[in-house]
């Protein structure tokens, strides 16, 4: 009977799920239900008729005196009855020719159930408290490192059945061989080094609400059993907050370990909850194929790299000088590092719902998501969900064209050029110090600390004297003292140290004899400090 009143669309779920042809029209859908019935099924096809059937008529009447001829199984069992027994008894329908039965709106779910047979017929009421519908259309949000295989039970109400605070439903749902197959060979090693199924039974709770896709939100004090056993919640539950429970944050569950992997036998899940006022909850089950940040990042460099003009474009926009302000930004200086490792972008992407120029390096913020999904944008700290994330082609154009800098800067133009340090320090080893152009030598092993311009060609002269620019002041900068040395490959002067006072303050230098010099100073190590440079001044001429 049950079979017989289920829709074409039932009954190709029905067949699909026995491994049975499912085209065809609904006759001879009809016909191999039946035969599939006779020929006798295994009780995951008979539970998966009865679901069939709650799902068709989710609200029926009770009470009826001819129930105990049929004998229900569990689909929603709620907390007041035992895994055997039904929170809504399904309609015992007789197995009549004028038997019918017939929703009262075909567009909304079935309100009440009408039974017309050779007794007199009679209709029950709406229940008065207002209940969600059994199957909300609900959409829940994709997850990246999901795909989602198959739908094990579409989303379902958790719905309040009685007044008590603390709530308890059972659902049940069957896996095809082909579904038990793939979950057993895809046991594979994960992120992290452990050895888990990448096909897995993934459950979801989220809110009844059909306004926009959900986010994943557990009710208070879940408590969720697999076929009997306890499952434990991820994460640790936040403490307490002015004697409140505070509620976890929602995520994806993966219970495959508790299912059991057999198509002959079904798979029971208990969920129970504190309810809400005016909260409602919904649930589904889906079989889903766990990836990887590297499958991501592949499918992203898929999807293509987005036209070096439209960065450019954007950049002209930035700096389109504004009539109404007073202030004019005539440049835009952006790093070539990645903000989330410091390190120097390999593979620059950002959002397109950023405003902003600068790019993070997309392997890096994919494997830091796939430890932890927040999807921010390190930039600016907003949303920067996976499905909205580009490559950008002008960086990558700017990356492989300058290798030796961190920084750059955009034109007006939409051009741009590299910002270099005008100095760097290089540490050069040079085994002996062995001349001074005033022809004395310090034959001593050194290391000296030597100034030059990032090219290696020109060298600043920069004044070694002692001598101040004004009589007050005792004491000269140390910026002025500093021994410096050519790196021009091919010199002749290579490791040669030169002394060579400012032309403009002294006009002659004569040679220093080096018994002149105090001991202090040839012993003391290059690079020379502030105080022997200055005790040692009334020594050297000038």
């Amino acid at each position: 009977s049950m079979v017989s009143s289920f829709r074409v669309s039932e009954l190709q779920v029905l067949l699909g799920f026995a491994g049975r042809n499912k085209s065809g029209r609904k006759h001879d859908l009809l016909m191999r239900a039946l035969h599939l019935l006779k020929s006798g099924c295994s009780p995951a096809v008979q539970i998966k008729i009865r679901e069939l059937y709650r799902r068709r008529y989710p609200r029926t009447i009770e009470g009826l005196s001819d129930l105990s001829a049929i004998k229900p199984a569990a689909f929603n069992l709620d907390s007041s009855s035992s895994p055997v027994e039904p929170d809504l008894a399904v309609a015992g329908i007789h197995p009549l020719p004028s038997t019918s039965v017939t929703p009262q709106s075909p567009s909304s779910p079935v309100s009440s159930v009408l039974l017309q047979d050779t007794k007199p017929h009679f209709e029950m009421q709406q229940p008065s408290p207002p209940i969600p519908p059994v199957h909300p259309d609900v959409q829940l949000k994709s997850l990246p490192f999901y795909d989602v295989l198959d739908v094990l039970i579409k989303p379902t109400s958790l719905v309040q059945s009685s007044i008590q605070r603390f709530q308890e439903k059972f659902f049940i749902f069957a896996l095809t061989p082909q579904q038990v197959r793939e979950i057993c060979i895809s046991r594979d090693f994960l992120p992290g080094g452990r050895r888990d199924y990448t096909v897995q039974v993934q459950l979801r709770l989220c809110l009844a609400e059909t306004s926009c896709p959900q986010e994943d939100n557990y009710p208070n004090s879940l408590c969720i059993k697999v076929n009997g056993k306890l499952f434990p919640l991820p994460g640790y539950a936040p403490p307490p907050k002015n004697g409140i429970e505070q509620k976890r944050p929602g995520r994806p569950l993966n219970i495959t370990s508790l299912v059991r992997l057999s198509s002959a036998v079904p798979n029971q899940i208990s969920i129970s909850w504190a309810s809400e006022i005016g909260k409602n909850y919904s649930m589904s089950v889906y079989l889903v194929r766990q990836l990887t940040s590297a499958m991501l990042l592949q499918r992203l460099k898929m999807k293509g790299i987005r036209n070096p003009d439209h960065s450019r474009a954007l950049i002209k926009e930035k700096l389109t000088a504004d009539p109404d302000s007073e202030i004019a930004t005539t440049s835009l200086r952006v790093s070539l590092m990645c903000p989330l490792g410091k390190m120097r972008l390999t593979i620059p992407c950002r959002a397109v719902t950023c405003t902003h120029l600068q790019c993070f390096d997309a392997a890096l913020y994919l494997q830091m998501n796939e430890k932890k999904p927040t999807w921010i944008c390190p930039v600016c700290d907003k949303k920067a969900a996976y499905e909205s994330l580009i490559l950008d082609g002008l960086f990558m154009e700017i990356l492989n064209e300058c290798s030796d800098v961190d920084e750059i800067k955009f034109q007006e133009d939409g051009s741009w050029c590299p910002m270099r340090p005008k100095k760097e320090a290089v540490k050069v080893s040079s085994p002996q110090c062995t001349k001074m152009e005033s022809s004395s030598v310090v034959s001593k092993p050194c290391s000296v600390t030597v100034a030059t311009e990032v090219n290696k060609k020109k060298v600043d002269v920069i004044d070694l004297t002692v001598e101040s620019s004004s009589d007050e002041e005792e004491d000269p900068p140390a910026k002025r003292k500093c021994i410096f040395m050519s790196e021009i490959h091919g010199s002749p002067t290579k490791g040669v140290l030169m002394y060579q006072p400012s032309t403009a303050r002294v006009p002659s230098v004569t040679t220093v004899d080096a018994a002149a010099i105090p001991p202090s100073l040839t012993d003391y190590p290059v690079p020379f400090h502030h105080p022997p440079i200055s005790s040692i001044s009334s020594d050297l001429p000038g």
